[in-house]
């Protein structure tokens, strides 16, 4: 069993932090930075998933409308469009602004860090749910594109610029156009 197949936090376990425990935290990991359009980014989905929870419906209703306001402000303020449906791991970084758009059916792991004009998508009209799954402490440089149905391992990096196509190990780098995989991070 590789690192990537290791059983990542369920979902249950996340779910146990409050809103404002998990807004806190990613907070701090966005080095306590309210302004920071990554993090708001992340406390809008953050507060996506959480009026998912709120029952009746009738009572979701206006959060909904007040999610799909703010949804709207981050991507076409921003430039970030990170619906509330991604899987988001805990304490995600998106370090810049601009061009970074998410698919809903991705999965991102603990501790990922994300740059400016990163796509993380699917790769053709044919399959539209396909959706890369990072692992945890992921590092997506500037530019860089992952498509289709793939996994990055813990601890990968993806390079600036790089269009990932296939799956990365853990603790490898991948660069380039399509991106190749270099050795473990450890013996560069």
């Amino acid at each position: 069993m590789t690192e990537l197949d290791a059983p990542q936090e369920p979902p249950q376990e996340q779910a146990s932090l409050s809103l404002w425990q998990q807004i806190q935290e990613d907070w701090q990991a966005h080095e306590r930075d309210w302004t920071r359009p990554g993090f708001r980014a992340v406390a809008v989905h953050r507060f996506g998933n959480w009026r998912m929870t709120v029952q009746p419906k009738l009572l979701r209703a206006p959060l909904s409308l007040l999610y799909g306001m703010l949804y709207r402000k981050i991507r076409n303020g921003y430039g970030i469009e990170l619906p509330y449906t991604t899987q988001l791991g805990r304490r995600v970084v998106i370090e810049h602004q601009g061009a970074i758009v998410i698919h809903g059916y991705a999965v991102i792991g603990d501790d990922c860090i994300i740059r400016q004009g990163v796509t993380i998508g699917n790769r053709s009209l044919e399959q539209p749910l396909e959706a890369p799954k990072l692992g945890k402490g992921v590092n997506v440089g500037a530019g860089a594109k992952l498509l289709g149905k793939l996994e990055v391992g813990n601890g990968a990096a993806i390079g600036a610029n790089a269009v990932v196509l296939n799956d990365v190990p853990p603790h490898h780098v991948a660069v380039g156009i399509p991106a190749k995989v270099l050795a473990p991070k450890a013996s560069i």
